[in-house]
């Protein structure tokens, strides 16, 4: 099987040095074919980067090996687990981060932090190209490239899927006609990608809004429709952040991870959604994020419990406009940062203990306390005890309500 001559002239044209190409690597299908495909376009070496994220799965020094065996010059994993839970799923966290209200960013946020490790390889490696597996009509080949050159302007980008029109029936045929050591079967036909904060799966027959999910596409969640007893669980935090599950300290990275077994087996953080792609598709998109669910509703009832009312009502818009940002692969830009001052200085009180009942697909929140909480049981009580000024609340409505009192009597006069 040849490359098409016009691809390979275009690629040619835009990687005119003898530097290696960095390539951030997966280990499936496209980004081993693409290996191949790289070299015999440029002539120039590829070195392979697989970042951990918490992904799991297929064991990653079986990927890196894979990687030499398709023609890599080098290849390395970075195991940025813990730096992707501190550094990208906390901020997240603390933003109550729901892209249109449903998707937890679980791709999203995994990008920049793979950006990062491309990068530093580009830049241990003296090259200035760096390629991707993403295609030309999803959100990733954005993220990607976006987020390289927002810390390294100095990178080109490449992404043979895309440039090179590369279709899945054509890297199958490139693998087998190569023996290339990957399993390329045309029977999974779906596309998943999954790290410690959750799992994506989407093409196959869910591309028809109208088809249910089948049960076998999930992994980490059960079936909400066969739970087992009921899980109680407290989660305590600091700052906005989990520090302790059921009074055992934990990292950020255990957080999730045991929520992502406790409510995963209690069926919940299962998404199914229409969601609005950047690049202006719709797409039909299928998620299970178990932990990131658990978290986020308790990380926003302590919240409710702490913030002013004036800074709890005005966060959600800084919350949009930040996910937005992070969806749309604007994670290094000027105003995410200034978002993300913003974020961190509400997060000053939000420090306690919430209590929740994980069961059949559901969160519910059962209980919250907190030293730092502007709840006040004098004032709220309507027992003895009640240190309310209730008197106050005539001047109060007469104030209140002045401006549509006004409004009132000229609409009455005017007979309106």
């Amino acid at each position: 099987m040849t490359i098409p001559t016009p691809a390979l002239s275009a690629i040619s044209d835009s990687t005119h040095d003898d530097k290696p190409i960095i390539l951030a690597y997966s280990g499936g299908l496209d980004t081993s074919v693409a290996i191949g495909w790289i070299k015999k376009a440029t002539g120039r070496d590829v070195v392979c980067v697989a970042v951990d994220v918490g992904q799991g799965g297929e064991d990653l020094e079986v990927i890196r090996q894979r990687a030499l065996a398709c023609g890599a010059s080098a290849a390395y994993i970075a195991d940025a687990r813990d730096e992707f839970a501190e550094d990208y799923c906390m901020p997240a966290l603390h933003a109550n981060a729901m892209y249109q209200g449903a998707y937890p960013l679980v791709s999203a946020l995994s990008r920049p932090v793979i950006v990062r490790h491309l990068v530093a390889a580009a830049r241990e490696f003296g090259a200035s190209t760096v390629a991707h597996g993403c295609t030309g009509k999803g959100n990733d080949q954005v993220r990607f490239e976006v987020g390289i050159t927002s810390i390294a302007p100095e990178l080109t980008c490449l992404s043979p899927v895309r440039d090179l029109a590369l279709t899945r029936e054509r890297a199958i045929e490139y693998a087998e006609e190569h023996k290339l050591p990957i399993e390329t079967t045309k029977n999974n036909p779906f596309s998943i990608d999954q790290n410690v904060w959750g799992r994506a799966i989407e093409t196959g027959f869910l591309e028809d809004p109208w088809n249910e999910p089948t049960k076998d596409i999930y992994a980490y969640t059960d079936d909400p429709s066969f739970p087992p007893v009921a899980d109680e669980v407290t989660i305590t935090f600091e700052r906005g952040t989990p520090v302790a599950i059921d009074g055992e300290a934990v990292s950020p990275l255990q957080a999730i991870q045991i929520m992502n077994r406790r409510a995963g087996a209690q069926g919940i953080g299962r998404i199914d959604i229409i969601e609005d792609r950047l690049v202006g598709i719709k797409s039909r998109e299928v998620y299970e994020a178990p932990g990131a669910i658990a978290l986020l509703t308790a990380h926003r009832e302590l919240e409710r419990f702490t913030l002013e009312r004036e800074q709890a009502r005005f966060k959600p818009t800084i919350e949009n406009r930040w996910t937005d940002l992070v969806y749309d692969g604007q994670w290094f830009s000027p105003l995410k940062t200034s978002l993300d001052a913003f974020i961190a200085d509400t997060q000053f009180y939000v420090s306690g203990d919430i209590r929740l009942t994980l069961h059949g697909g559901r969160v519910t929140v059962t209980g919250r306390r907190s030293h730092t909480s502007l709840y006040d049981f004098n004032l709220a009580t309507y027992d003895e005890g009640d240190s309310f000024d209730q008197s106050a609340s005539r001047g109060f409505i007469e104030i209140v309500g002045l401006s549509t009192k006004l409004a009132a009597r000229r609409d009455t006069a005017y007979d309106r």
